[in-house]
């Protein structure tokens, strides 16, 4: 018996060794916080030249002699079965807290604490834990299968592509992200201001969209994130949210720099629970709030039009390898506060039956987020499908995938309905749709997205206010003279868009993109602008007078009256019902 045992771990060291001299350290590949499956063309680490080694294969090789020195021990002393127990648990703790490379073929058996690993985009896993040998072993029972683990989802829309992370740690996974764009619309206003979209603001200019700093941290099932937003989006996202109208401290000024900042904890239970609250990604709408992560640049309206994020708790309950279960429970629709007095109720069902399969539901309710208006609810419900329909990287077209996106919502109570007009009031609901096409060829070097959606928003509760006169949520609650949201006032629209990527290497991408914009009624920015003469006047709840100054009314008669007489006393935006722009983009993301 002890001649075996001995035998036997001679060979696991034989085995090892073996793996490590043959280039086993291609296993870095593997994005750490990230718990998809690494591609099978993905090319080994970079060697350090002064070693001619990985990390990863010192640190297999120092394991091998570490346990060469401790068989030696055992059959000095002859094998000992307290002692003999030590190898096994070694080794076990070295494959649980070792990087592992998943592939669709073979499943990597780790830990359920492994669900606490970064969370990658939509498929919301939690951040990295550090793994010890009770929890690698699991009681001698076997380990389940990590979520989300067995396979390569770097082909999500909405999910990013990084497989590696260069510098990681027990404690700490460090994340950082950089937009940077320039526009060129065909319209070319004046003021170089666009509106109707929550990705691009300006045009004929070189624009810092997002700097995001920040990460993971994990210790112990203790997990935390933090992102910054340094740029544009600490402007514009603000400026979509009316609940910091609702009471003091100024939320906006707050949390603008922040785009994700909870804490929370990893329970060890089926394939792992994670309870985290603060400010975490929506992915309502498919897509991510990180334009690394998408197919496309500017994605269509129930994409732009939907949250972002929300501020409240979430429970991610992993029931199986291939399904998440997450509630909930929040201050509102992309909400730092709560408008009124009901928070809002929600959640997601993500399934993954296959590696090629990707289905998402999100659901929202009970919230009453118009701001200034008591018992008005709000019901949501946006489902997507991904399907990858072609794989093979020896060919010149390298994978193909298709998205499809549709959304039903309302609103009801306080004047308006869900089902048309009768004595409840207007028609207040959204329906619309998305549809994405993409190639990628050599390799996944290049890729190629064309596709586009539709939607019908009457009452234009989700429709984004353009920004005249510096307009925004909070003012528009109030009035917005020059784009009205009224209950029954119609919004339909469409778009399209062609995007081609340039990824030389899995940490950025070059982006070049057209879209064409089309609403039912004025709405984009035309050549005249949308800026009053002499700049924003503070009061863009009131008409201003063609001077720039302020009328201070909100009718157009007593407008034209406190301006002087005659309608050419009053400005007017520049809007148009057609918009189309050439945007080009550089994104970064470790």
């Amino acid at each position: 018996m002890h001649s075996f045992r001995n035998g036997f771990a001679l060979m696991w060291l034989s085995l090892l060794l073996s793996l490590a001299v043959c280039g086993l350290g291609r296993a870095d590949d593997t994005k750490n916080g990230n718990e998809t499956a690494g591609s099978a063309t993905v090319k080994p680490a970079e060697h350090k030249p002064e070693a001619g080694l990985t990390d990863r294969e010192r640190w297999l090789l120092d394991r091998v002699e570490q346990l060469e020195r401790r068989v030696a021990e055992l059959e000095a002393k002859g094998g000992k079965p307290g002692a003999e127990a030590a190898p096994a648990s070694s080794m076990a703790e070295a494959s649980a807290s070792a990087p592992a490379a998943p592939s669709a073929a073979a499943p990597v058996k780790t830990g359920a604490s492994v669900a606490m690993k970064v969370e990658p985009s939509s498929l919301g896993i939690g951040p990295k834990q550090d793994s010890t040998a009770s929890q690698a072993t699991n009681n001698g029972k076997p380990e389940p299968v990590a979520p989300f683990s067995d396979a390569d989802w770097t082909w999500l829309n909405g999910n990013a592509r990084t497989k590696d992370t260069y510098w990681d740690s027990k404690f700490f996974t460090p994340e950082i992200r950089a937009d940077i764009h320039y526009v060129y619309d065909f319209n070319h206003p004046t003021d170089h201001s666009m509106g109707g979209s929550s990705e691009l603001f300006r045009t004929n200019e070189v624009q810092l969209e997002q700097l995001g700093v920040g990460g993971d941290f994990h210790y112990e099932n203790v997990r935390a994130r933090l992102m910054t937003q340094f740029g544009m989006y600490s402007a514009t996202t603000p400026r979509n949210d009316p609940s910091p109208g609702h009471g003091q401290w100024d939320l906006n000024t707050a949390y603008r720099y922040l785009s994700e900042a909870y804490g929370g904890y990893h329970f060890n239970v089926w394939h792992g629970i994670n309870v985290d609250a603060g400010i975490f990604m929506s992915y309502v709408g498919l897509f991510s709030y990180y334009n690394f992560d998408n197919w496309a640049y500017q994605p269509s309206y129930v994409s732009s039009n939907t949250p972002w994020f929300f501020n409240g708790v979430r429970v991610q309950i992993f029931p199986t390898a291939h399904l998440k279960i997450e509630p909930w429970f929040i201050n509102g629709w992309q909400a730092y506060a709560s408008a009124n007095h009901k928070p809002g109720l929600g959640g997601q069902i993500k399934w993954t039956p296959k590696p090629w399969l990707n289905i998402i539901s999100n659901n929202y309710g009970l919230g009453e987020d118009d701001l200034f208006i008591k018992g008005r609810s709000r019901i949501h419900t946006d489902n997507s499908i991904e399907v990858k329909y072609y794989d093979n990287q020896e060919t010149p077209v390298s994978k193909m995938a298709f998205t499809l996106t549709g959304d039903l919502g309302c609103e009801y109570g306080s004047g308006v309905s869900c089902y048309g007009n009768h004595k409840g009031g207007p028609k207040q609901s959204f329906v619309g749709f998305m549809a994405y096409n993409r190639v990628w060829f050599h390799r996944d070097l290049f890729g190629l997205t064309v596709g586009g959606g539709k939607i019908n928003n009457p009452g234009r509760y989700l429709v984004l206010i353009p920004p005249i006169n510096g307009a925004s949520a909070i003012s528009a609650a109030t009035n917005a003279p020059y784009f009205t949201g009224n209950p029954g006032d119609p919004f339909k629209a469409w778009d399209s868009s062609l995007t081609f990527d340039y990824m030389p290497k899995q940490y950025i991408t070059f982006r070049a993109e057209y879209d064409y914009r089309h609403a039912n009624v004025p709405y984009w920015t035309g050549r005249g602008g949308i800026t009053p003469p002499g700049g924003n006047n503070g009061a863009p709840q009131f008409f201003a007078c063609s001077n720039g100054s302020s009328s201070g009314q909100t009718s157009l008669a007593a407008a034209e009256t406190a301006c002087g007489g005659g309608l050419n006393s009053v400005w007017f935006p520049d809007l148009r019902k057609n918009e189309s722009f050439i945007d080009l983009a550089i994104l970064v993301k470790f």
